[in-house]
């Protein structure tokens, strides 16, 4: 089984509205266990990055200029995907930006990959808890402290780590490491270890912040008294 990995950055929230991809960061993986694999490029929109996007993600005009275009990655991009389930956190927003991409240079939607959103599964799993893949690291143990700056690659490989704990953590631990240097295009490939989960010799300790423990307490209010949940 086959899954891609999927994350992009963007000059800002609608592509109705001219917004652009200005990164795409991809990684594979193989019956749930990562292969090493990975796409990134940073990508020149064609048009200016907007403040909010540059504060979140560090990503300027200046450091786009020279990257290739859309058009210029489509097909390696394209090839890479397959027609192979693509696992995105909040699959609506990068979905769309993926097909306006294609629109633009006259190609076919993306319809033929099936869309796992792990937004949609946190929110099932965990009914009125934060979902943010930063919510979800710090539920899961998952270490994002490298992340001060969202970027594709980078949140694809925390992503990865969460997706196969809401497929319930039975793999080994995963570590990516990033490497750092790019080529004239921008793009850079990232490393991938794998190492046993040891046993603990102390349980973990509760990583459920009040704010969770108060949205659980409401909802499971809203049950109804016989609901086993409330026994």
């Amino acid at each position: 089984m086959r899954e891609i990995i999927l994350d992009t950055e963007t000059t800002g929230l609608d592509p109705r509205q001219g917004d652009r991809i200005i990164e795409i960061g991809c990684l594979e993986l193989v019956n749930l266990k990562a292969t090493g694999r990975s796409f990134q490029y940073y990508i020149d929109p064609e048009r200016s990055v907007s403040e909010k996007t540059i504060e979140i993600t560090g990503i300027t005009d200046a450091m786009l200029e020279g990257k290739p275009k859309f058009k210029d990655i489509a097909d390696e991009f394209l090839a890479f995907i397959g027609n192979d389930s693509l696992v995105i956190h909040n699959a609506d927003f990068d979905m769309g930006f993926l097909n306006a991409e294609l629109a633009n240079i006259g190609r076919a939607a993306l319809t033929k990959n099936k869309i796992v959103d792990t937004l949609a599964i946190a929110r099932r799993k965990f009914p009125g808890a934060p979902a943010s893949l930063d919510a979800l690291c710090r539920r899961f143990g998952v270490d994002n402290s490298s992340r001060d700056k969202h970027g594709a690659l980078l949140d694809s490989e925390l992503l990865a780590e969460v997706y196969l704990e809401l497929m319930g953590g039975k793999q080994p631990g995963l570590v990516f490491q990033a490497n750092q240097s790019s080529d004239a295009d921008g793009r850079s490939g990232a490393t991938q270890q794998r190492h046993p989960q040891p046993r603990r010799a102390t349980p973990l300790t509760g990583r459920i912040s009040d704010q969770e423990k108060e949205a659980h307490g409401l909802f499971l209010d809203q049950l109804p008294v016989s609901a086993m949940w409330r026994h």
